[in-house]
């Protein structure tokens, strides 16, 4: 494709997206008429251009102008006026994610042999240009591992009925490319959209309860149910496709390498709604969609089995198995199949009626599938009869897939991962040995104490619990959390639950304690030849940056301790091990946090290495810039190479969910790409080049982060005022309301910087446009290394081109400065009391951006904050205009909601509510929340 041709496909794609964003806001222009009349157009209408003339050219008047309008709207008009612009975000964000997946398409239908960048056949074809054979393709695929891990954060604004409507438009929009359409189906897509949209306008965006932990787990549900179900198989299937063809004497079956578990229903870290009960009754659900889901396909799978015995020659296995049917499993006469010449329809009738019965105890085991394997090796049975009659075409295309996901989904469907807080084990342990007269103050111990009788207790094989005891509801609820695990195991299988988290791990005895806990429940065993069989392993989770110090002698402690070491070898000696991004950034910043992960990565791995364990790291990103968010490829791809050998998960939080995985092309594209990052990464680790003058760039970068962390906790932790600064210059108080999480927004009941969430303390800068903690104290940092010297920016400038570490922190930071804005951050400064201290800390802030956003543009060469990445900082400078007029009224409404609330008056519903709605209108604007 020539250059000029580039450009005019470019164009014509930008102009496509263009059309789509026209079309949905003329769409949206006709509701507004249609619901709210004439003026509520008008007014809207005029807000937004003056907003959009404020944003090409600044002018106090028109500033006061346009605020004078939005503080002047009456109620009945202004909360109409809020939701015109939170939905038209809405619509915004759609026609983007249809635009992403018309370009995949464009690019596929018009690049011929070319093929797209970080696709799986990109990759693929880059192993076979490097000369990498068909076994070492092999050896790589089977020792690449990733997990995306849902969790139940409260960072999703958006209510499920909201995002089924979005599903639908999305639906009707990339419809609109059809080109066979005919002008009456043009027409009738328009009426059906406007329907949508009207039926948007009058749905609740806002939730009027909180979700409790079951309606969580039916949200994350939801995307099992819609898009992964079919989506992984086909990436799986595609990676099979382009091995085969630049591999083609091989024959590929590739290994689970990429699957999702998930934390819901399983954290009960400060969420005292998360009990055994609804672990168990999540892992119920769990198994009850994946049947449903099983049911679903094998009657897909019966329409295409009209092979009869009067053509094809089926296989004896295949026959011998239906008769096995008949004797074992009950179908009455107008169940089963009629035409006796159709035995592939006859099995398939009787393999749902099996799916049916599996998971109800009161069937007998013959005629339901007691685990997967069984229901796989009747697939398998069909499978091997349709290529006896050379139907491999059905067999690739539909049981195949069928195995394919029986192979990730179980019946169990995603592995749920079990967390809780270290001192919640601490102090059930304390209650426990108290009562067995074992030790009369566990919690009193050292450290060193604490390990040497934990290891005793491990070797013995006395129980530390008797049923004469009658524990407190606590250490109870402590106790019956693994003997769930263990039924669970028992029950879905052991790949259901395989995981036990510990927050705020700070010690060996903090592993060691769970270990006991499985022990007393039957999930860690002495066998007779002196082994032990551990079905559930301890990963702690360092958070802190303290935390993160510690954790090389942590766990090279534990390597140490045979009674450990015994359960790591059951488990292949392999070590999951969990690092935090949101709490390490709330604690350092976001240039110590990143430096720090880094260091403890190496450092981690190296303590491993001495004692033959290998490790999976599981990266607790969130999916804000303040949080470690980033695109799933570039998250893999920013590991240091040498730490991925174990394998990887990476948490998938609240809005990430809904942007990656609600569209099937989107899910699809999401996962194309981390599957190349994952192949790219272990090729990188399999031909390690280290850089000469990367040991130089650490040291530098070392002093970079000690100065920026010294800069960071002046302002956040030493600074007497800032925490008032904090809460009254943001909706901190009001998020607490939005009703998006089951889960308190405090560790503890506590008005304390540590015990407040790392997700509402970056959701709340957000809001009000600062996003500090994704960018402050870095420029600082910088500085401190730059100190006007040429010859160290030319240092960083070569950092930034040849460090990808660097490269990507530079870059990030990028972002967060570009979707800041400290214009409309100041206005949120008159809600503090004190505007002397307003005026103070705001100044520092700003002094702090203007240093950030220099250097970035120095380090970089660039003119302006992200012209590396042209699509996104358009995107950015279009939205802005429309996110400043929900800001002004945010900051009018939270003023006259504190007031009403200071003054004792009653709360005004309509006011809290007109609050919440621009909290969920900007979080829609700037594509993040938490």
């Amino acid at each position: 494709m020539s250059d000029s041709t580039a450009i005019i496909n470019k164009n014509t794609s930008n102009n496509l997206l263009r059309r789509d964003v026209r079309f949905l806001g003329h769409i949206l222009g006709e509701v507004l008429v249609h619901q709210g009349g004439n003026t509520l157009f008008t007014i809207v209408e005029k807000i937004r251009e003056m907003s959009k003339a404020l944003r090409a050219q600044y002018t106090p008047e028109m500033y006061k102008e346009l605020k004078e309008t939005v503080s002047g709207l009456a109620p009945e008009i202004r909360h109409q006026v809020i939701r015109a612009f939170a939905i038209y975000f809405q619509l915004i964000n759609i026609a983007e994610q249809n635009h992403r997946i018309r370009r995949k398409r464009d690019y596929e239908r018009t690049a011929g042999e070319n093929v797209q960048p970080g696709s799986i056949e990109d990759v693929v074809r880059e192993l076979k240009s490097l000369n990498i054979s068909a076994p070492e393709v092999q050896e790589m695929i089977s020792g690449i591992s990733l997990e995306l891990v849902m969790t139940a954060h409260p960072t999703e604004a958006t209510r499920r009925a909201v995002l089924d409507i979005h599903q639908r438009i999305a639906k009707d929009v990339e419809e609109l490319d059809n080109p066979n359409l005919t002008f009456r189906e043009r027409e009738q897509l328009r009426e059906q959209l406007l329907g949508e949209v009207i039926t948007l306008w009058q749905t609740d965006e806002l939730r009027d309860r909180k979700p409790t932990v079951i309606d969580e787990v039916n949200n994350g549900l939801y995307y099992f149910d819609e898009t992964l179900f079919d989506v992984l198989p086909q990436v799986y299937q595609e990676l099979e496709r382009c091995l085969l063809k630049y591999y083609p004497e091989e024959s590929w079956h590739v290994p689970t390498f990429l699957k999702f578990g998930s934390w819901i229903g399983g954290d009960r870290d400060g969420n005292p709604s998360v009990t055994s009960d609804i672990t168990w009754q999540t892992l119920t659900m769990h198994r009850k969609l994946a049947l449903e889901k099983y049911e679903e396909e094998l009657r897909k799978l019966m329409a295409h089995m009209s092979f009869s015995k009067n053509i094809v020659e089926v296989t004896g296995e295949l026959l011998d198995s239906i008769e096995q049917d008949r004797k074992t499993v009950d179908l009455s006469n107008d169940e089963g199949w009629r035409n006796e010449k159709e035995p592939y329809r006859i099995k398939v009738r009787f393999m749902i009626e099996k799916i049916r019965n599996s998971g109800n105890p009161n069937i007998a085991d013959k005629k339901k599938y007691t685990n997967p394997d069984q229901f796989m090796a009747d697939l398998q049975v069909i499978e091997r009869s349709l290529r006896n009659h050379y139907a491999d075409f059905i067999a690739d295309a539909y049981v195949q897939k069928l195995i394919r996901q029986v192979e990730l989904f179980g019946f169990h469907l995603a592995t749920l991962d079990v967390r809780q807080h270290s001192k919640e084990h601490e102090s059930a342990m304390t209650e426990i040995l108290a009562g067995m007269s074992i030790c009369p103050n566990y919690a009193a111990l050292s450290e060193q104490e604490k390990i040497e009788l934990l290891t005793a207790l491990l070797n013995e094989p006395r129980p530390i619990t008797s049923p004469y005891i009658k524990y407190s509801e606590s250490t109870q609820e402590c106790l019956d959390v693994y003997r769930v695990i263990q039924k669970a195991q028992a029950e879905f299988g052991r790949a259901c639950i395989s995981s036990y988290l510990i927050s705020m791990t700070q010690g060996s005895s903090d592993l060691l304690e769970v270990l006991v806990f499985a022990k007393e429940a039957g999930l860690y065993l002495h066998e007779a030849d002196g082994s032990v069989t551990c079905t559930l392993q301890s990963v702690p989770l360092f958070e802190t940056i303290d935390d993160l110090h510690a954790a090389p002698d942590i766990m090279s402690t534990l390597y140490q301790i045979p009674a450990y070491r015994k359960s790591l070898a059951s488990r292949n000696n392999l070590q999951e091990i969990m690092l935090g991004y949101s709490d390490s950034n709330k604690d350092g910043g976001v240039i110590t946090a990143n430096w720090e992960l880094r260091v403890a990565l190496r450092s981690i791995t190296a303590a491993a290495k001495k004692y033959d364990v290998k490790l999976k790291f599981f990266h607790g990103r969130g999916g804000a810039l303040g949080r470690g968010g980033m695109p799933l490829n570039r998250s893999i791809l920013a590991q240091p190479a040498d730490t991925v050998g174990g394998g990887i998960k990476i948490t998938e939080q609240g809005e990430v969910l809904s942007s990656r995985y609600s569209i099937k092309g989107i899910a699809y594209r999401s996962l194309e790409q981390a599957t190349s990052a994952l192949i790219t990464s272990a090729l990188w680790a399999r031909n390690p080049q280290q850089d000469a003058s990367e040991e130089r760039y650490e040291s530098i970068m070392r002093g970079i982060s000690e100065k920026a962390q010294q800069k960071y906790q002046d302002l956040i932790f030493r600074d007497a005022d800032f925490m008032s600064f904090f809460k009254e210059s943001t909706p901190l108080p009001e998020i607490g309301e939005l009703n998006i999480g089951s889960r308190p927004s405090k560790r503890k009941n506590s008005d304390r910087f540590e015990d407040l969430r790392a997700i509402p303390w970056v959701f709340a800068w957000t809001q009000c446009r600062y996003l500090l903690p994704a960018w402050y104290a870095a420029g600082t940092g910088l500085y401190s290394y730059y100190q006007e010297k040429p010859e160290h920016l030319a240092t960083m400038q070569d950092m930034y081109n040849n460090w990808s570490f660097f490269r990507g922190l530079i870059d990030n930071l990028q972002m967060a400065l570009a979707k800041a804005d400290l214009l409309i951050a100041k206005e949120y400064g008159s809600m503090i009391k004190d505007q002397q201290v307003a005026k103070r800390i705001y100044e520092l802030i700003e002094e702090e951006y203007r240093r950030t956003s220099d250097l970035i543009l120095q380090i970089t060469g660039q003119q302006e904050i992200l012209d590396n990445v042209p699509v996104i900082q358009e995107s950015i400078r279009l939205r802005n205009p429309y996110v400043d007029p929900l800001s002004y009224m945010q900051v009018d409404l939270l003023s006259e909601l504190r007031a009403t609330r200071e003054d004792g008056g009653e709360d005004d519903p309509l006011l809290l509510r007109e609050v919440l709605l621009t909290i969920n209108g900007i979080a829609a604007g700037l594509r993040n929340t938490g």
